[in-house]
C-alpha cells in the first residue's frame, strides 16, 4: 500500500435520534442517525412510524372514511370489448393475419 494517501482511521461516535450512542472506528469523527438497533421496530417489537411526507396521515384519513372495511371497485369494461369490436389500433402483423383470413373467406 502507498503511504500517506489514506485518511486517518480513528475512533468515532455514532448518535441516534433516540439518544443512544456507541463508539466505532471510521474516517469520520461523528455520525448522526434517525433509527438505530435500539429504536428500530424490527429489533424492539414496537411500532414507530417515520413519516416525512404525511403519507401515514393520508392513509389513516382514507382508512377512517371506509370504517376499516376493504372497498372493492369493479373494473371498468372497455366499450370496444363490450361490443365485440376489434381494437382501433392493430399491429402490422395482426393486420396481415386479419387480411389473410378475409382473403381465404372470400375464396371459399
Amino acid at each position: 500500500m502507498r503511504q500517506g494517501i489514506h485518511p486517518p482511521y480513528t475512533l468515532s461516535t455514532v448518535r441516534c435520534a433516540c439518544g443512544n450512542s456507541y463508539q466505532t472506528r471510521s474516517v469520520k469523527p461523528e455520525y448522526h442517525l434517525e433509527i438505530c438497533s435500539e429504536c428500530h421496530p424490527f429489533f424492539t417489537g414496537r411500532q414507530k412510524l417515520v413519516d416525512s411526507a404525511g403519507r401515514v396521515e393520508k392513509f389513516t384519513k382514507r382508512f377512517e372514511k371506509t370504517g376499516g372495511k376493504t372497498v372493492r371497485v369493479a373494473a371498468k369494461k372497455k366499450e370496444a370489448a363490450a361490443k365485440g369490436a376489434a381494437p382501433k389500433v392493430m399491429s402490422t402483423s395482426a393486420r396481415k393475419i386479419k387480411e389473410k383470413k378475409e382473403v381465404t373467406k372470400k375464396e371459399k
